[in-house]
């Protein structure tokens, strides 16, 4: 693809990001504002030039159309691969990127601060952050899936849900406890685990 100048290089950057943000295209005047510019023939001479170089594309006489063609790779650079067991060559050239965004975008996903250390087994300890989807409607747990459920006059925890008729078990990850089961009618399911994020310092 054909190199960018700067100048169309900071137009396309500051789309990218505002499209992603906003999820709709700007402004012609917006633009202007945002490049320090006064007049709104040297963004449209840019808009031209992005487009012919294959980098935007709108719809014509239509206003806020603008797509991009080629979003840069969202997320972490994931640069190769580190031994945690025998020795392996380093890490050279980013391969490819890392996109936490499914997980941090959607609006039915939200995240709980662990206490305690029933789920160790499944290596979540105190102080993660698990990252929980909001069921929807009539959605049920599967049986084996880590829950968020809050358990009348006990308050919430993070188990193995299994069903069994009317009863509900919540299984902890921790050999050292033993399952809680209950009447389904005395559990509410908050959300299924899709992730853990635990930050080293």
């Amino acid at each position: 693809m054909e190199s960018l100048t700067p100048a169309q290089q900071e137009l396309f950057d500051w789309l990218v990001e505002y499209i992603d943000q906003t999820q709709h295209a700007p402004s012609i005047r917006q633009m202007m504002h945002a490049m320090n510019l006064r007049s709104p023939a040297p963004v449209q001479s840019r808009l031209e030039r992005l487009r012919n170089k294959g980098y935007i594309d709108w719809i014509e006489g239509k206003a806020r159309t603008i797509r991009i063609l080629r979003p840069k790779p969202k997320g972490i650079p994931i640069l190769g691969a580190i031994a945690a067991g025998a020795l392996v060559e380093p890490f050279a050239d980013e391969q490819t990127k890392l996109d936490l965004s499914a997980i941090t975008q959607p609006k039915n996903y939200y995240g709980l601060r662990v206490t305690g250390d029933s789920m160790i087994e499944d290596l979540i300890t105190e102080g993660d952050l698990v990252i929980m989807r909001s069921l929807s409607g009539d959605e049920h747990p599967k049986d084996g899936e880590i829950v968020a459920a809050i358990v009348q006059g006990h308050g919430t925890t993070l188990k193995r849900f299994y069903q069994k008729g009317d009863k509900v078990i919540l299984k902890p990850s921790n050999s050292r406890y033993e399952p809680i089961e209950l009447n389904t009618t005395d559990v509410e399911i908050q959300g299924v685990l899709v992730g853990v994020w635990r930050a080293y310092r």
